[in-house]
C-alpha cells in the first residue's frame, strides 16, 4: 500500500540541581541510540552531588507501546497505541501538553507468549530536516510532517512478502543515511533490507534476506566506505548504502528460540555483536585483492544477548547478559574477556546510554543505575526508582530524563 498525500564535569549555579533548559543545540535526540547510533549523550550536565531522589516536572498519558520519545529543540515526538489505533503525538517539553496528535486503524493479534508485552509500537522513530518517522507494529511506516502532524506518505513495505510483520510485531527500527530511509521489512520466514527515498517513500535498493527477525540496522564506515550494518534471520551483512550492494556477509542464523535482537555495535571498524544463548563476537570487515574478507578477532561464551543491545564507553563494551536471569557486564574490547559482572537476576531487559565517564541502565523494572563507566568493577554512584514496568529507551536531557513507562511519559530532573 502506498499513499502519497502531499569536559568530564561541567559547574553548576545550583548546588544539587541545574538550571532547567531548553536550547534547541543541547536537547536534540532524533532517534533511538542518538544521532550517531552510539548511545552517548553529550547535553546532560553532571550534578556535583547526585540527589537521593528524581523530582518529576510533568506526566501525561500517551498510551502503550515501548517506542522511544525524541526530542526535537522544543517539542517531543512519540508513537503509541492506544485502542486499536497507533498514534503519532507532539508535546511541548516544558509543559507536556499536546501540540498536535494524529491517529490511524492499525489492528493488531499479537503472537502468543508475546501477550504481556502488548500491541503498542516496538519499533523506534526517527526524525530527521522536519519530518517525524514512525514504523508500527504490523509494518505500517509512516512520514509526517512535524510542524502540524500532516501525513506525507505511508506505505506497508512488508506486504511484499506475504505477512508484514514477524510473528511479534515489528521492532525494526529505520534509520536515516543521507536521503535514504533504510529498514528491515518483511517477517520471520522473508523479507528485505530496503532503502526507500525518506522524502517521496519510493524504493532506491532491495536486498533480500531470509527473514527479518527483530534487529535494527545500523551504520559504519570500513576501509573507507560507508556502510549499513545488520543482523536479520540467518546473517550479520555490510551493504554499500549508495549502491545496496552486499559487501560481506558472516552467517549467524536465528534457530529455534535463539532469536536475533539486538542491533550490532560498531567501533574503531569493528563490528560487535551477538544473540540468545550465541555468546558475543568481534569481527573486523577488511578490503584486500578487490574483495571483502571478515576477520574473527574474539568469540564471548560466557556472557550473551537476548534482547538488549549493548554500548561502548570508555573503550569498553557494557551490556546485559541474559545467562544467570540477566547480569550487567563489562568486556575488553580487545580480546573478549569479561571484566566484570553484576549480580544475578538484574532484569530481563535493560536500555543504556553513555555521559561523560558513566552508563546509565534503565531496566525493565524501571529501576535507573547511575554507573561509573569503569573496567575493574561495577561501580554504582546513583539509584532511582523512576517507574513500575518499562522496556522503552529514555532520553537525557540538559538535566532530566524523560520517562516512558507502560502508559504515561514523564519528565524527571535531578
Amino acid at each position: 500500500m502506498f499513499i502519497k498525500i502531499i569536559s568530564f564535569r561541567t559547574l553548576a549555579l545550583a548546588h544539587l540541581f541545574f538550571t532547567f533548559s531548553t536550547h534547541a543545540q543541547d536537547n536534540n535526540w532524533t532517534g533511538w541510540l542518538g544521532n550517531e547510533k552510539t548511545g552517548r549523550v553529550s547535553n546532560f550536565q553532571v550534578p556535583l552531588k547526585w540527589s537521593k531522589n528524581l523530582s518529576s516536572k510533568w506526566s501525561v498519558q500517551v498510551g502503550s507501546g515501548y517506542a522511544s520519545p525524541l526530542l526535537v529543540n522544543d517539542k517531543i515526538f512519540i508513537h503509541t497505541r492506544r485502542g486499536n489505533h497507533e498514534w503519532a503525538t507532539c508535546l511541548n517539553f516544558e509543559t507536556g501538553k499536546t501540540i498536535w496528535s494524529k491517529k490511524y486503524l492499525a489492528p493488531f493479534k499479537m503472537g502468543g507468549g508475546g501477550e504481556k508485552h502488548g500491541k503498542g509500537p516496538k519499533a523506534h522513530p526517527v526524525f530527521n530536516d522536519g519530518i517525524f518517522y514512525t514504523m508500527g507494529i504490523s509494518g505500517i511506516l509512516s512520514a509526517w510532517k512535524a510542524e502540524n502532524g500532516e501525513l506525507i506518505w505511508r506505505k506497508v513495505p512488508g506486504k511484499a512478502y506475504g505477512k508484514s510483520h514477524a510473528y511479534w510485531g515489528v521492532s525494526n527500527s529505520p534509520i536515516i543515511l543521507d536521503n535514504q530511509l533504510i529498514n528491515l521489512f518483511g517477517n520471520d520466514e522473508k523479507g528485505a533490507l530496503i532503502s526507500l527515498d525518506r522524502i517521496t517513500g519510493e524504493t532506491n535498493w532491495i536486498i533480500p534476506c531470509g527473514g527479518t527477525c527483530y534487529s535494527s540496522p545500523t551504520l559504519g564506515i570500513f576501509e573507507g566506505i560507508k556502510q549499513v550494518v545488520v543482523l536479520h534471520h540467518d546473517s550479520l551483512i555490510g551493504v554499500d548504502h549508495v549502491s545496496g550492494e552486499k559487501l560481506w556477509e558472516f552467517p549467524f542464523p536465528h534457530k529455534t528460540h535463539n532469536q536475533n535482537t539486538t542491533t550490532p555495535v560498531i567501533f574503531e571498524e569493528k563490528v560487535f555483536f551477538g544473540g540468545e544463548n550465541r555468546g558475543i563476537y568481534c569481527i573486523e570487515p577488511k578490503y584486500k585483492n578487490k574483495k571483502w574478507t571478515l576477520n574473527r578477532l574474539w568469540y564471548q561464551k560466557e556472557v550473551a544477548l537476548n534482547m538488549a543491545t549493548p554500548l561502548i564507553a570508555n573503550k569498553s563494551l557494557y551490556g546485559l547478559s541474559h545467562y544467570g536471569l540477566g547480569r550487567l557486564f563489562c568486556i575488553n574490547l580487545k580480546n573478549g574477556e569479561i571484566l566484570w559482572l553484576g549480580n544475578p537476576r538484574t532484569a530481563q531487559n535493560s536500555t543504556f546510554l553513555s555521559f561523560d565517564q558513566f552508563i546509565l541502565s534503565l531496566t525493565n523494572h524501571g529501576q535507573i543505575q547511575i554507573l561509573l563507566a569503569s573496567k575493574d568493577r561495577m561501580h554504582e554512584v546513583a539509584n532511582y526508582k523512576v517507574s513500575g514496568q518499562t522496556w522503552t529507551p529514555p532520553v537525557m536531557t540538559n538535566n532530566g530524563l524523560l520517562i516512558k513507562d507502560s502508559e504515561k511519559l514523564t519528565l524527571h530532573t535531578f
